[in-house]
């Protein structure tokens, strides 16, 4: 590669992205590549207390403008400290989450419009897309229901059945638009072997 390359995950809540992007991590290490995974908000120091503060369920009172803003700092943050510099290193770079949510979440979902979202989003990443993302996408039903197996449930997990489907709805709809040819939409109720083998089958075609 002459460029790293960014492959991002997105996704409603226990759509299995971190499981995957996992899986993806040491298959591409096994092939020889420099690999970053990165989840957002976090990755950083910074970025890790700012997570600490968007997702604590003891701050359901959290302004819905503070939230747009808390996210682009964390995410500004490790761009610059972590992503930019390793895509410059020409390392493979996996995030769990990034730009897309928050077109999805603030952007569509609280309504605060793309537009505004996606400039906030090229400061925070200095105008950076991923090369491919993957939409993992699962009924909220089902979705919902592996996270309450878990001890993580934060803040966003106790939002309404009714949010969760919005946002299912506007992740659908944005990886349908297809903006940047970059979107590949994987039905994530399949078992996990079955998920991994079409995002391999995907990301070994570009990269091998």
């Amino acid at each position: 590669m002459t460029n790293g390359y960014l492959i991002s995950f997105e996704g409603g809540e226990g759509a299995g992205k971190t499981v995957q992007i996992k899986r993806l991590r040491d298959k591409l290490t096994e092939n020889g590549f420099d690999v970053l995974v990165v989840r957002e908000p976090g990755g950083t120091v910074i970025s890790e207390q700012i997570r600490e503060i968007l997702l604590s369920a003891k701050n359901v009172g959290i302004a819905y403008t503070t939230e747009v803003l808390l996210f682009q700092s964390a995410r500004a943050q490790v761009y610059r400290e972590l992503v930019l510099p390793s895509l410059e290193a020409k390392k493979i770079v996996l995030m769990d989450r990034t730009r897309d949510s928050s077109v999805v979440y603030q952007g569509m979902v609280r309504g605060f419009g793309v537009d505004v979202i996606e400039e906030l989003n090229n400061i925070s990443t200095r105008e950076t897309y991923p090369d491919l993302t993957f939409l993992l996408d699962v009924p909220v039903e089902i979705g919902l229901a592996r996270r309450a197996q878990t001890d993580k449930m934060d803040r966003l997990d106790m939002e309404a059945k009714e949010f969760h489907e919005k946002v299912r709805a506007a992740y659908l709809k944005v990886a349908k638009k297809n903006d940047h040819g970059r979107w590949h939409l994987v039905d994530a109720s399949k078992t996990i072997d079955e998920i991994f083998e079409e995002i391999w089958q995907t990301v070994s075609k570009t990269l091998l």
